[in-house]
């Protein structure tokens, strides 16, 4: 669409219009059940593909968005650290116990 002359012009027009439907019906959606604040980045987010000004304004979302990974990676690590250390002690636990459960002396 991009190296037409022709069609540039209407495929802006097409875009700028379908963001503006979906961020429209995201800002209607924090009013009624339903994911208003996604809509409203999805919209932004088909507008920052050809408008520049709504890339800009998407920076601090980008950069959100990267905060919240790195952080719920984070803590899945530190999740999957205490479950393996968990299931390490119960082994070692049932290691040092005697066929009949009582422990060793």
């Amino acid at each position: 669409m991009h190296t037409h002359p022709a069609l540039h012009l209407p495929w802006r027009i097409l875009v700028g219009t379908v963001g503006t439907v979906v961020i429209l019906a995201g800002i209607v959606m924090m009013i009624v059940p339903g994911p208003g604040i996604a809509s409203v980045l999805l919209g932004m987010l088909i507008l920052s593909s050809e408008f520049r000004w709504a890339h800009r304004l998407l920076r601090p979302a980008r950069v959100w968005s990267r905060r919240g990974e790195r952080w719920a990676m984070r803590v899945r690590n530190e999740l999957l650290s205490r479950l393996r250390s968990r299931r390490a002690a119960r082994a070692e636990l049932r290691g040092r116990a005697s066929p009949h459960g009582a422990p060793e002396e």
